[in-house]
């Protein structure tokens, strides 16, 4: 509503300074007269130009689509012991603030820039994924659109797209085994505001990753850079890290992390025990929004993994930031 209230006034703002733009013609004195032209006609533009981007940032938050696949889950104990752990060190980051998987607390508040509200919806049976099919939430994890067909917009700036179909099955097949826990999350949990509508309309918000309808698959589990490189491709590392690891940037949304180059001075138990208790080899306490204590719920293989991916990075070409 908010939104639709800013679109509505920059239009009729721009129909006025139009109208006064025109009604300056009047004026006797040419020095007024042509200074409220003008000062009326840039203010016009102004908010022209501004209304046509609240209406195309508008069009961009409803133009995503998906299709649903055809999908059954079967459940196996396996499917189950698997989507636990991946819940458990990844999507407990943002779900499970309040609970397990419960949501509820709005990762908005995360972002540098103030975009809108984001609260993680409930994913027990209290919340909305009772009333869907494996098939709708196959695609809400891998595609970002809800059942309801609406963007799934903090999801589609994440990459749990890419989990395998097994690992994202495995995960569907856990999620339907939670008990009811937790409040109902709001029934549009995304909300940009005005500003996030208008820098998504100006083209300074990406429009999500691209929907996908191929097959994913992972490496097999070990203790390789191969599999680390898969754990880390769902993993949001790269949202506060950087695209290639190497310490994040002014101009992103997640906070600024490091350059993980560091990670080739610690020893494998080091690293382990840095992403379990949140403390470096060097006495430093890793940030409160870094995602640590999910992420060192992972067992020792995963761990490893990403480990040796992590240390068989390129060398950066300038020092870690901390």
């Amino acid at each position: 509503m908010l939104n639709v209230i800013a679109l509505a006034m920059s239009i009729v703002s721009a129909s006025l300074l139009v109208w006064l733009s025109i009604r300056a013609e009047r004026i006797k004195y040419n020095s007024l007269k042509w200074g409220g032209i003008c000062l009326a006609g840039v203010l016009a533009a102004v908010a022209s130009v501004l209304s046509v981007v609240l209406i195309t940032g508008l069009y961009k938050v409803h133009s995503r689509s998906a299709p649903v696949p055809n999908l059954k889950v079967v459940g196996t104990p396996e499917q189950i012991q698997r989507g636990q752990a991946i819940a458990n060190s990844f999507c407990g980051a943002c779900h499970s603030k309040t609970g397990n998987l419960t949501g509820g607390v709005d990762i908005g508040n995360d972002l540098v820039i103030p975009i809108g509200s984001f609260i993680p919806p409930n994913l027990t049976p209290a919340g909305p994924l009772k009333n869907w099919s494996d098939g709708e939430i196959f695609r809400a994890i891998r595609n970002d659109v809800d059942a309801d067909g609406h963007w799934m917009i903090i999801m589609s700036y994440t990459n749990a797209g890419k989990l395998s179909d097994d690992d994202m099955q495995a995960l569907i097949a856990y999620i339907r085994t939670l008990p009811v826990e937790g409040q109902q999350t709001p029934k549009a949990p995304d909300q940009l505001n005005p500003l996030g509508i208008a820098m998504l309309g100006a083209g300074l918000l990406p429009t999500g990753n691209p929907v996908f309808t191929g097959v994913v698959t992972a490496p097999p589990k070990a203790a390789t850079d191969k599999y680390g490189e898969y754990i880390l491709s769902y993993q949001d590392c790269r949202a506060c890290h950087g695209a290639n690891l190497t310490g994040g940037v002014e101009s992103q949304l997640g906070p600024i992390g490091p350059d993980l180059n560091l990670v080739k001075e610690w020893k494998l138990n080091e690293f382990m025990a840095t992403m379990r208790t949140g403390v470096d080899p060097n006495g430093y306490e890793l940030s409160k929004q870094m995602p640590w204590r999910p992420i060192g719920k992972m067992d020792d293989v995963e761990l490893g993994a990403i480990y040796q991916y992590l240390t068989h990075l390129p060398n950066s070409q300038s020092p870690a930031t901390k």
